[in-house]
């Protein structure tokens, strides 16, 4: 199933692009996916209908909508700077409104999941300690997570990271583990930061096909 790229509402009342999936098959409830800081790329995309095949309907909010339309981006050299920069000037508030604006969507339909990748990891660690309406939740190296491991969980969510990412250094991730939510489950990987993108250097088959059976699984303990 090819999804296709629609303008949405938000609460500000802004309209952004939404990648939008219909399931395959009987629906098992809805998933926001959230995109990594390069923007709703091909990658993201492949992500949204690999899911809408296990039978979610899928949500991708383009989120940097308001400072560049149609943001998609390469990983490396100047596309990685200016990928940061808008990172940086992006509220993290209205990552999480317009996530909560995708969850709402869906929420009178079924059982509603999250699930980010790298600043889209974080957003998906906030989608369960700050949202309403979400079942379970699913970050993949959010960086922003040891920073607010003091923040109980709501809901079931499991956190993926990689023991050899420059970038989440381990006794950030060993915080979160040592909070020992009771909602909340750590796992480290063998790989390093995006090891999850068939794209990146550090693409891991084995930890990224893993991690999806965890997330999968998460979803189905939760009604989807």
């Amino acid at each position: 199933m090819t999804g296709t790229m629609k303008p949405m509402t938000m609460s500000d009342g802004a309209t952004i692009g939404v990648y939008h999936v219909q399931p395959t098959g009987k629906r098992r409830g809805g998933i926001v996916l959230v995109q990594e800081i390069f923007g709703v790329t091909e990658h993201i995309r492949e992500l949204c209908e690999g899911y809408a095949a296990h039978g979610y309907e899928v949500l991708s909010p383009a989120l940097y909508d308001r400072e560049e339309p149609g943001f998609e981006i390469g990983y490396t050299g100047p596309e990685f700077k200016r990928a940061l920069e808008l990172r940086d000037v992006h509220p993290v508030a209205t990552s999480i409104a317009d996530v909560q604006t995708c969850v709402d969507m869906m929420k009178d339909k079924g059982p509603v999941f999250v699930v980010g990748y790298c600043y889209g990891g974080s957003i998906a660690w906030f989608a369960a300690t700050r949202m309403t309406g979400v079942a379970a939740a699913s970050g993949y190296y959010g960086s922003m997570i040891p920073a607010a491991a003091d923040e109980e969980p709501r809901v079931p969510v499991i956190l993926h990271f990689g023991r050899n990412d420059h970038g989440i250094p381990m006794d950030g991730v060993e915080r979160v583990i040592a909070k020992d939510w009771p909602n909340a489950t750590v796992y480290v990987y063998e790989a390093g930061h995006g090891f999850n993108s068939d794209r990146r250097d550090d693409y891991s088959p084995e930890s990224a096909t893993l991690a999806r059976e965890r997330t999968l699984a998460l979803f189905q303990a939760n009604g989807g």
